[in-house]
């Protein structure tokens, strides 16, 4: 799958993915991300594998095990692997400090938390424009949910101070994550506290995950005007 760079913030994606992809060696399990700068990710270790690299890959979505695929990158399951050494994603918001994230914006939240969660190392590129002070300040918090009764979920949504949209198609249905769920895009503003909210949100009938990864993150490569920078928490 060749991925064709559009603008500048395209090459700063590539830039980033392609420092954490130069980092993977010999006989890793590697977490393969979903989204446009985990893409550039995976492209960069097809051409690390073409060139003789041997790893094993552990994707996050379908789309991105079929990038996988097209690349030739051997694919494994969580069956097999229950222990990931390193996965490479991106995200929506990357809070400075904590590096706590908004995730999910590509549809694939709940499959990349799994994956993050058996990852030895959570490894995020982004670019300089996902960096914010608080999470929430840009970008919506998307929650997965069971199709049967969202609406209730919806409604205690509301009660925590969302506005929740359900995320559609393009013809207008109702989006459906790879594993048949609705998502709720649910605008808070900027969050105080993103651990109370996400506990609180774990405590919901009908959500089956949310987009806020507290925790998880080991580094963040970061890419800007003066090339790309690591943070660390």
């Amino acid at each position: 799958m060749l991925i064709r760079l559009t603008d500048e913030l395209d090459r700063l994606k590539q830039a980033a993915a392609e420092s954490a992809a130069a980092q993977i060696t010999n006989g890793m399990i590697v977490g393969l991300g979903s989204g446009s700068t985990a893409a550039f990710a995976v492209q960069a270790l097809g051409r690390r594998i073409r060139e003789g690299l041997r790893i094993t890959g552990i994707p996050t979505s379908e789309r991105t095990a079929a990038q996988a695929r097209a690349l030739e990158i051997q694919l494994s399951t969580l069956d097999e692997h229950f222990k990931i050494d390193v996965t490479i994603d991106g995200a929506d918001e990357v809070e400075t400090g904590t590096l706590n994230l908004i995730k999910g914006h590509g549809g694939a939240l709940l499959r990349e938390k799994i994956v993050a969660e058996a990852s030895e190392r959570l490894v995020i590129v982004v670019d300089h424009t996902k960096i914010v002070d608080h999470l929430g300040m840009r970008e919506s918090v998307p929650v997965e949910v069971i199709p049967f009764g969202w609406q209730g979920a919806a409604h205690r949504l509301k009660d925590l101070g969302a506005n929740p949209t359900l995320r559609t198609g393009p013809g207008g249905e109702p989006f459906k994550s790879d594993g048949g769920h609705y998502i709720l895009d649910c605008g808070f503003g900027p969050i105080a506290s993103a651990e109370t909210l996400a506990d609180e949100l774990d405590h919901i009938v009908g959500v089956v995950e949310h987009g806020l990864f507290i925790g998880l993150t080991a580094e963040v490569r970061v890419a800007g005007g003066g090339g790309v920078s690591v943070l660390g928490p």
